[in-house]
C-alpha cells in the first residue's frame, strides 16, 4: 500500500522536522509500503514555512501547501486530504505529541478490515484546560453526531481511500473532519498509543477556538440543536401557561394578596433569555447557509511546493 501522511502545521518550526524524520524512520522499517507526506502551513507566524520548504527540497515525496491566512486545523486537514493519493491516509499533529513511530499500529488495524482507526491515549499529556475541552467535545459528539460511547476520538487517525474520497466531497465553508468520518463509515476502531509531553510551546487551541470548533461541530452535521430548542420552547410555553392558570386561581381565592412583581420579572427574564437563545441557534444556522451560498472557501492556497498543479 501507499501511505499518505497529512500534517497541519502551525508554530512548529522547532518540532516539525523531528516529526518528519520519525515518519521516515518508521516507514523505512515497513518496506512493503511506500509513503508520502503532505505538510500544510496554516499561515504560521514563525519560520514553519521555511522548514517545510527545506524538507520538500530534501525529500521529493514531501509536498507543501501554504495558506494565505489562518483557516484552522480542520481546513488544513481538508486541503491535505485533497492532495493525497495513498491507499491509507494518516493524519497527525506537528508538535510531536502524537507518536509517528507508532503509525504501524494504525496501519495494522486498517489491514484487519476497519475503515478508520483512531489512536487512543491511556494517559493524555494535554493541559487541564485542553482535557476539559476534549471531554466537552466527546459529549457533543455522542449527543449530536451519534458517536459510539466506547469510541475514542483523537487528532491521530488513519482512514481508507474511499473514506477520504467521501470526505473531500464536502465543500462547504465549515469542515468538521470528525463528523465527515462518522458520516462515511461505522467500521471504526481504536488502538492504544502513547501520548507524549509537549516539548516546545503550547496548544494553539484557545477557549475562543474551542467554542468555535464545538459550534461548528453541532451545526454542520446535525439539526439536533434546533429540535432541542423546539422542545425547550414547548416546555417554557407549558410552564408559562400553568403559571398563568395558577396566578388566576390564586387571585380569585386570595384577592387581598398583591400581585408578585418579582415573580413577574423572573418569568420575563427567564422566558426572554430562552427566546434569545433559540433565536441565536436559529441565526447560527441561517448565517452558515448564507455564507455557504456566497461560496466562501474552506481555505485559500497561496503556494504549493513539490506539486505539478495547484488546487
Amino acid at each position: 500500500m501507499k501511505i499518505s501522511y497529512v500534517i497541519p502545521c502551525y508554530r512548529s518550526e522547532h518540532t516539525l522536522e523531528k516529526v518528519v524524520e520519525e515518519i521516515n524512520s518508521t516507514m523505512t522499517g515497513i518496506p512493503e509500503h511506500t509513503w508520502e507526506i503532505i505538510l500544510v502551513n496554516d499561515c504560521s507566524p514563525d519560520g514553519t514555512l521555511d522548514v517545510i520548504r527545506r524538507l520538500c527540497e530534501k525529500y521529493p515525496y514531501i509536498k507543501g501547501i501554504d495558506f494565505s491566512r489562518n483557516f484552522g486545523q480542520h481546513a488544513a486537514l481538508m486541503a491535505g486530504l485533497r492532495h493525497t493519493d495513498g491507499d491509507v491516509v494518516i493524519c497527525l499533529d506537528d508538535d510531536g505529541q502524537t507518536p509517528a513511530n507508532e503509525a504501524g499500529k494504525l496501519i495494522t488495524k486498517i489491514e484487519e478490515g476497519y475503515d478508520a482507526v483512531y489512536a487512543e491515549y491511556e494517559h493524555k499529556m494535554h493541559s487541564t484546560f485542553r482535557n476539559l475541552g476534549s471531554k466537552a467535545n466527546e459529549l457533543m459528539l455522542r449527543a449530536l453526531l451519534g458517536k459510539p460511547k466506547e469510541l475514542y476520538i483523537s487528532s491521530y487517525f488513519a482512514v481508507r481511500r474511499f473514506v477520504v474520497e467521501d470526505m473531500i466531497r464536502y465543500e462547504n465553508s465549515y469542515p468538521y473532519v470528525i463528523g465527515l468520518v462518522l458520516r462515511a463509515t461505522k467500521r471504526i476502531a481504536n488502538v492504544k498509543v502513547n501520548h507524549r509531553e509537549r516539548e516546545v510551546g503550547s496548544s494553539g487551541y484557545t477557549l475562543k477556538k474551542l467554542l468555535a470548533l464545538w459550534i461548528n461541530g453541532f451545526t454542520a452535521f446535525s439539526v439536533m440543536p434546533l429540535r432541542v430548542a423546539t422542545c425547550i420552547g414547548a416546555c417554557c410555553a407549558g410552564i408559562g401557561f400553568i403559571y398563568g392558570i395558577y396566578t388566576i386561581i390564586k387571585r380569585i381565592i386570595l384577592p387581598d394578596i398583591p400581585a408578585g412583581f418579582s415573580a413577574l420579572m423572573s418569568a420575563l427574564v427567564f422566558f426572554g433569555g430562552m427566546i434569545m437563545l433559540m433565536l441565536g441557534i436559529l441565526g447560527e444556522y441561517i448565517g452558515r447557509v448564507y455564507i455557504s451560498l456566497n461560496s466562501a472557501p474552506q481555505y485559500v492556497i497561496r503556494d504549493c511546493i513539490n506539486m505539478d498543479e495547484k488546487e
